[in-house]
């Protein structure tokens, strides 16, 4: 079928408004081009990751994704960049109604994995585009089971520091993948941007790809 008019790529390139090099990963294996939107230093992106007291996680990580993407337009109007369709993501980690974040430090970080051992968890992406008019949003939904996790795996794994900086205080992609006895959803979403979902959001902005 031929591509109509309407849905031809208009967009060579998109604003990528995250520092995750997975998030890159993932863009090059589509192969889509990709410019870093990033916070200036004045300001404080860490904020926007904060929870609300009572938040269930899948409004927690909608409500995160969407101000992300709002402080990226604001961004790219100031600096004065070129028109381009915004990407933004975000990836929570869910034990139940329990939200993990990024761990703050390496007792938080094996406090966490000593939580998900053994258990199973969601792994939520919000993904959203912009595309100069509307925003387009999508979620991908993934659960992950851990094998017992023994004591000196979650020690080893903390000082190697892989947990720091990641939802759930671990990648899928590292690891301590080994200790993963199935996974139902996404592996590219529970990486944290994922491949099916956003190609559809893209080729709705009529991005390249």
């Amino acid at each position: 079928m031929a591509i109509t008019s309407a849905t031809k790529p208009l967009h060579r390139f998109v604003y990528l408004a995250s520092q995750s090099p997975r998030r890159r990963q993932l863009l090059d294996q589509l192969g889509v081009r990709h410019e870093l939107l990033l916070a200036d230093a004045d300001e404080d992106a860490e904020s926007l990751e904060a929870t609300r007291h009572g938040e269930l996680p899948l409004d927690y990580v909608e409500r995160v994704t969407r101000a992300k993407l709002a402080a990226a337009r604001v961004r790219l109007k100031r600096r004065g960049l070129p028109p381009a369709p915004i990407l933004c993501a975000d990836t929570t980690v869910a034990l139940g109604r329990r939200i993990l974040g990024k761990p703050a430090d390496a007792a938080d970080a094996a406090a966490t994995l000593a939580a998900l051992s053994g258990r199973s968890h969601r792994v939520l992406t919000a993904v959203a585009v912009w595309d100069g008019r509307r925003t387009a949003f999508a979620i991908s939904d993934s659960h992950v089971r851990f094998a017992s996790l023994p004591r000196e795996v979650i020690e080893a794994y903390v000082a190697s520091g892989e947990p720091f900086g990641k939802a759930g205080s671990y990648a899928i992609q590292s690891s301590l993948a080994g200790w993963i006895e199935r996974i139902a959803g996404s592996y590219s979403g529970i990486m944290g941007l994922p491949l099916y979902e956003t190609t559809q959001l893209l080729r709705h902005a009529r991005v390249q790809c």
